[in-house]
């Protein structure tokens, strides 16, 4: 029995179709870029105390927010500050929160809190992080991740310590929830060209409640939560806490110092 041309047409479009349906790569998932091993070695922290040194720029000092503004529209900061502490605001619309100055490389200092009484697994506890270039409103910049990581599984380019999905840390000296962390970061940041494409990479080594976990570590790009990091042109930015939105108890801050790298 002949062919109908219809049928030929037919059998062509479908065989058509399912070769370009072939070609198509599949939608970018946000556990694309989550990786779960390997797992970082626990280590107890020491005890520690940073008093900020002479030539520091005082980000928080425990009784107001004249350094921060609101990164969505350069208002005020609108977080909460009682008893030399700063507390991330669960109010509607208050958002992430940044410094009014902008910096290049650096040295920063900051503690921060999880709340004893936190709860929710994973990413929902405690979640928050330290944009160590905050390069927009939209942009996702580099971010260096806050979580409750004591005794609570995670991705591990995702828990605390970590260069969010980018640098696994070497050591988890995470502290228990309720009590103080600490961050000394150094902070190095990528230079470009002048037709913006990259000339130097982004290197960044982060020392964890006294604990080594990130070594010089170079950035792929800024730290995205879906897709491939890449690197966007920017000269200086600031330095920004994030509220995550998440319904865990609000993060708190303090001791807040930063040293310009000439």
């Amino acid at each position: 029995m002949r062919n109908h041309p219809s049928n030929l047409l037919a059998c062509t479009v479908l065989i058509l179709t399912a070769s370009l349906s072939a070609q198509q790569p599949a939608a970018p998932k946000h556990q694309d870029t989550e990786v779960y091993e390997p797992v970082p070695p626990i280590v107890t922290p020491g005890v520690t105390d940073a008093a900020p040194p002479s030539d520091a720029i005082v980000l928080f000092d425990g009784k107001n927010l004249d350094q921060w503004v609101s990164t969505k529209d350069k208002s005020p900061a609108k977080w909460t500050v009682a008893d030399d502490i700063l507390t991330v605001s669960k109010a509607p619309g208050t958002g992430n929160i940044e410094t009014k100055k902008t910096f290049k490389n650096y040295q920063l200092h900051i503690e921060w809190r999880i709340p004893e009484n936190i709860t929710g697994t994973d990413q929902a506890r405690g979640n928050s992080g330290v944009f160590l270039a905050s390069t927009g409103p939209g942009d996702d910049g580099y971010e260096l991740q806050i979580l409750d990581s004591y005794n609570n599984k995670t991705y591990v380019n995702g828990q605390a310590g970590s260069i969010y999905k980018q640098g696994i840390p070497l050591a988890n000296p995470n502290r228990k929830p309720g009590e103080w962390q600490t961050y000394n970061v150094i902070w190095n940041a990528p230079t470009f060209n002048s037709d913006g494409t990259l000339k130097t990479p982004a290197y960044v080594t982060v020392v964890f409640n006294g604990v080594l976990v990130q070594n010089h570590f170079e950035l792929k790009g800024q730290t995205l939560y879906v897709g491939q990091p890449f690197y966007k042109p920017y000269d200086t930015a600031p330095i920004k806490l994030q509220a995550h939105g998440d319904k865990s108890e609000p993060i708190s801050f303090r001791n807040i110092w930063v040293r310009e790298l000439k």
